[in-house]
C-alpha cells in the first residue's frame, strides 16, 4: 500500500533529483538556441562539481559538531557559494568549447566531446594530487529544517518549505529569468535569431560572434552549478562523476523541445525515473515483482530511449544549431 509519507518521500526525492536537470538544461537551451550544440555538459558537470565541493571542503566548519550546528541560513550561504564558485569553474571550461566551436570553427561535437574526455580525468588527477583520492567529502548537510512561516503553509509547506535546500529555490528562479531573458528582452530575441537565421540576424547588426560566446559561456556556467547541486544533493560528494546527469541533461532538453516550462515538465520527469530507480525497495509493489536491482537502475535510460524515440518526430531544435557559421557563405 503506498502511504502519504511514501509518497511526500518519493515527491521531495524527485524535486531534489530534479534541479540539477533543470539548471544543466536551461543552460543547453540557451546555448543551443544561439546555434551552439554543448554536448560537453557531463564534462563541465564533473569539473563544475569538483571544485565546488573542493571550495566546501574548504570552507565549512572543520569539526563535525560545528557543520552540524550551522544554521539554515549558514548552510543556505556557504551552498551558494559553492554553486557560485562550480558555475565559475565551468564557465571557464566552457570557454574552451566557446574558442574552438565559434573562433576556430571546429565541429562542435567533436570539440564537446573531448572536454567530456578531459574533464573527469583532470578533476581525478588533481584530487589524487592535492588531497590523496579521487573522492572530496565534506560533513555539512546542505538540508534546512524549515524556510520560515512557509513551512506552516499546509500541504504546500510539507513538500516546498520543510528539509529542502536552497538549490531548488535557485533552479526555479533561473528557469524564469532564462524565459524572460529569451522571450521579454531586445537580447533574447537576437540570441533566438542567432540560432534560427544568424545570415539574417548579421545582416540587421547582431554580433553573433558575441552572442554565441555568451551562450556559449552561460550553459559553461549553469553547467558547472549544476553539478555541484548534484553532488551536493544527490550525491552528498564528489566522486568523480556525476552519474550520466550531463547526458540526461541534453534529453530533458529535447523532450522539452527547447522550451523553458516544458523542461521544467521534462526535467520532473526525468526525475522521477531517477527517483523510483534508486528507491523501488520502499514502493510496496516494485519491491513485490522480485526483478534484479541492476534492472531497476536502467529504467531512466530506458525512458530516455523511449520518450526520445516517441518524440523525435515533433521535436523542433534550432534551424542552426550545431552549424558554424561563416559570414561568407550561406
Amino acid at each position: 500500500m503506498i502511504t502519504n509519507a511514501l509518497v511526500y518521500e518519493l515527491f521531495t526525492s524527485t524535486l531534489e533529483t530534479m534541479i540539477p536537470l533543470l539548471i544543466v538544461a536551461v543552460g543547453a537551451m540557451i546555448c543551443e538556441k544561439s546555434g551552439v550544440t554543448n554536448i560537453a555538459l557531463e564534462g563541465i558537470m564533473i569539473f563544475g562539481a569538483f571544485v565546488g565541493c573542493w571550495f566546501v571542503k574548504i570552507a565549512e566548519p572543520q569539526t563535525l559538531v560545528l557543520a552540524a550546528a550551522q544554521s539554515n541560513l549558514d548552510k543556505s550561504i556557504l551552498f551558494i557559494e559553492g554553486a557560485f564558485i562550480g558555475g565559475i569553474a565551468g564557465l571557464l571550461f566552457s570557454w574552451l568549447h566557446a574558442y574552438a566551436s565559434i573562433t576556430m570553427k571546429a565541429d562542435q561535437t567533436i570539440s564537446a566531446t573531448a572536454l567530456n574526455l578531459v574533464a573527469p580525468a583532470i578533476a581525478i588527477f588533481v584530487a589524487r594530487s592535492v588531497i590523496g583520492g579521487r573522492h572530496i567529502e565534506y560533513k555539512t548537510t546542505f538540508k534546512m529544517t524549515e524556510v520560515g512561516s512557509f513551512a506552516d503553509i499546509p500541504v504546500i509547506g510539507d513538500l516546498f518549505f520543510k528539509n529542502v535546500n536552497v538549490g531548488f529555490y535557485m533552479g526555479i528562479i533561473i528557469l524564469l529569468l532564462a524565459y524572460v531573458f529569451l522571450y521579454k528582452t531586445k537580447t533574447g530575441l537576437r540570441l533566438m535569431a542567432c540560432g534560427e537565421n544568424p545570415h539574417a540576424a548579421d545582416s540587421l547588426g547582431v554580433n553573433i560572434f558575441k552572442i554565441r560566446y555568451g551562450a556559449v559561456l552561460t550553459s559553461g556556467f549553469l553547467a558547472g552549478m549544476g553539478g555541484f547541486i548534484f553532488a551536493a544533493s544527490v550525491g552528498k560528494s564528489f566522486e568523480g562523476t556525476v552519474s550520466g546527469f550531463g547526458f540526461l541533461a541534453i534529453a530533458v532538453l529535447i523532450f522539452g523541445n527547447w522550451r523553458p516550462f516544458r523542461v521544467l515538465f521534462a526535467a520532473f520527469f526525468f526525475g522521477l525515473m531517477k527517483t523510483i530507480a534508486i528507491s523501488y525497495s520502499s514502493i510496496p509493489f516494485l519491491s513485490a515483482l522480485d526483478i534484479n536491482t541492476n534492472l531497476y537502475r536502467m529504467i531512466p535510460y530506458v525512458a530516455t530511449l523511449i520518450v526520445l524515440v516517441a518524440t523525435s518526430k515533433s521535436s523542433r531544435a534550432p534551424k542552426a544549431a550545431g552549424k558554424i557559421y561563416d559570414q561568407g557563405t550561406r
